[in-house]
């Protein structure tokens, strides 16, 4: 028999130091969005299955827990990504006719872990954009998130762009109006993995058999990653059509634009990554940072996100997991330090005046109780309260 205390896999407390780091980076974030006009929204933890799962939701069906409500009788999930929760809310609670932006930061919970290092319980915080078609929006939506990253102190950020349309393009280029939907998976799958083995094993079945260039087209979609030249060689070996054409100029304009704004990333090109291909309807984007594998952020356009709630419109937008970010920058050294003094216990009221003005100004002080002296370095105390020259001051420990 197990032991009460302890939790299932790949969920776990948060303890106080990393709670600070999240509190501290939950914070840089929200108020990073505030300044550009995002207003701050909380979907509910549950929702009936239906609305968790609709449209573009259906591929968070095995993310998903789900449970039976004793009030209604009817199936509720666990919400395992709140986009589809926010475009509800877009659609049917402020059904605004303008553009609106909204921002969020909330735990979800996935029936398993997306990596074996990863929690089941990522605290996801995210930017969405409706209403706005142009690609302003998914410029906003990928300048927004490098500024948040930025300001955490990272650097040596990789931004790569990609669109889903330009896969729709290169089938339509051959000739292919449709694949049926395992082998559409399959292929997907396959360019995003660059796995191309298995391009070419596809490439000998069903429609794709009857395509003699299909399989050369697809294995060299999956070379099409680097810089500008990628776009460059993209025009040269893909289908030339108004789809291709379209996706590979829009990446163009949001690297040139990309650039100026941020000239510390490095913004690059992977044209095979269809990561989330049910779900985005355009161009998308990956951050990387040096000291994790995958994306830190993944964003980009999902028009068709609001559909299944009766409102189609625009969208565009991001994501993250905080508390990825928060282990990688705690390894890393930074936004870690929650600076604080710390103050003598004691009952001169010269003392507890000193104590109360630095609070009401901002900073926080914590008090040594009489035995426990040591414990509030815990808090990365790096000042102290001490009486100098007759007066109670701060100094720096």
């Amino acid at each position: 028999m197990s032991s009460a205390w302890l939790l299932p896999e790949h969920i776990a407390d948060v303890l106080p130091a990393q709670a600070r780091r999240l509190e501290d980076l939950r914070r840089v974030w929200l108020d990073a969005a505030r300044r550009c006009g995002y207003e701050f929204v909380m979907p509910p933890l549950l929702e009936h299955i239906e609305s968790l799962l609709s449209g573009t939701g259906h591929a968070l069906d095995l993310k998903t827990f789900k449970l039976v409500d004793q009030l209604s009788g009817r199936t509720l999930g666990v919400r395992a990504d709140s986009t589809p929760q926010v475009a509800r809310i877009d659609a049917h609670l402020l059904n605004r006719d303008g553009v609106t932006r909204l921002c969020y930061c909330g735990p979800v919970l996935h029936t398993r872990p997306v990596s074996p290092h990863a929690s089941r319980e990522p605290l996801q915080l995210g930017a969405e954009i409706y209403g706005h078609a142009g690609l302003e929006a998914d410029l906003e939506s990928a300048e927004l998130a490098l500024d948040g990253l930025v300001s955490t102190g990272l650097t040596g950020l990789v931004l790569d762009l990609a669109d889903v349309r330009l896969l729709n393009g290169v089938l339509a280029g051959l000739g292919i109006a449709a694949l049926d939907k395992a082998t559409h998976e399959a292929v997907v799958s396959a360019l995003t993995s660059k796995d191309v083995a298995a391009l070419r094993d596809l490439a000998t079945q069903g429609t794709l058999a009857s395509i003699p260039e299909a399989a050369e087209v697809l294995v060299r979609m999956t070379t099409l990653f680097g810089d500008d030249a990628v776009l460059l060689e993209a025009r040269s070996v893909l289908p030339k059509n108004q789809l291709v054409d379209a996706a590979l100029n829009d990446l163009a304009w949001l690297a040139g634009h990309l650039r100026q704004t941020q000239p510390s990333v490095t913004v690059g090109f992977d044209l095979s990554d269809f990561s989330g291909f049910a779900y985005y309807s355009g161009t998308r984007f990956a951050v990387y940072a040096k000291g994790y594998a995958d994306a830190l952020v993944r964003g980009g356009r999902y028009d068709e996100v609001g559909a299944v709630f009766g409102r189609r419109r625009p969208a565009v937008g991001f994501s993250l997991d905080l508390k990825i970010l928060a282990d990688l920058l705690a390894g890393l050294n930074g936004l870690v330090k929650h600076s604080a003094i710390c103050a003598p216990w004691g009952e001169d009221p010269a003392l507890r005046v000193a104590v109360r003005t630095l609070r009401e100004q901002g900073h926080t002080v914590v008090w040594a109780l009489p035995g426990h002296e040591h414990d509030a370095q815990e808090f990365d105390c790096d000042r102290e309260l001490a009486m100098v020259d007759g007066r109670w001051s701060v100094r720096a420990l």
